[in-house]
């Protein structure tokens, strides 16, 4: 019996990184889309509350909704398909998603979203989207997901997979940690024709920090960088020292 994967992204979904991902993994698996109508990049991991959802049907096997990678997850997952998949893959998104990244980044919450629910998650990502070959991307994707599949997935557990620019097959699959980026210019003040003051929430990279085995130094060596990130943020080496501040 084959398996059943869903795939979801932030780009939308007519984004090329996930249109050549469906065609890649529906050769194996059985597959299903449901992905943004829209762009959701660093939505987050937003669910629309305040406003209902509209889904489209595009096909048999694939739908849009008019909300965030992580409304579309939560909805596949609670009753829009009449199957429950074994594993939900977000992405390829076009642009890197590490270090700090993960905490924004609409690609990262969808695969949160399935662990969140039950279901194994993976985000992938391409670095550098001037640079880039999806096919070279959907085998990344694809040859990940057979490990996960093979092996399960702790509880609770994402795997945050970026692959470096230029890939074609020849680097090497480095397991890291979060790095850190250092950003300049975040925010952008100009004006409008009225002289209005008015911002854009930007941001430059300007370099990385963090140990050898963190995902920037992955792709810097040319290699593809998988990062398993936790759901439960907790950081129990101080819950004995806030307890001792408040208690």
């Amino acid at each position: 019996m084959k398996n059943t994967i869903l795939l979801t992204n932030d780009d939308g979904f007519y984004a090329p990184g996930l249109q050549v991902l469906r065609k890649a993994i529906q050769t194996v698996w059985d597959t299903y889309v449901v992905a943004p109508e829209s762009e959701q990049s660093a939505a987050s991991h937003a669910l629309s509350l305040n406003r209902p959802l509209r889904v489209k049907k595009i096909d048999s096997r694939a739908m849009v909704v008019d909300g965030t990678p992580a409304d579309c997850v939560m909805l596949s997952l609670k009753g829009l398909l009449d199957i429950t998949p074994d594993l939900v893959i977000s992405g390829i998104n076009s642009g890197a998603n590490l270090g700090e990244d993960v905490i924004y980044s609409g690609t990262v919450a969808g695969a949160t979203e399935a662990a969140i629910l039950g279901t194994s998650g993976i985000a992938v990502s391409f670095v550098d989207p001037e640079n880039t070959d999806y096919e070279y991307g959907a085998q990344v994707a694809l040859k990940v997901a057979e490990a996960v599949l093979q092996h399960s997935l702790p509880e609770k557990i994402v795997l945050n997979v970026n692959i470096p620019a230029g890939w074609s097959g020849n680097g090497q699959y480095e397991t890291t940690r979060l790095g850190r980026r250092t950003y300049r210019e975040v925010i952008i003040e100009k004006a409008d024709p009225r002289g209005k003051p008015y911002y854009w929430i930007g941001s430059q990279v300007d370099t990385w920090e963090g140990p050898d085995d963190c995902d920037f130094a992955a792709i810097n060596r040319g290699n593809v960088s998988i990062t398993p990130l936790q759901l439960d943020m907790t950081s129990f080496q101080d819950i004995h020292v806030i307890s001792n501040w408040i208690i």
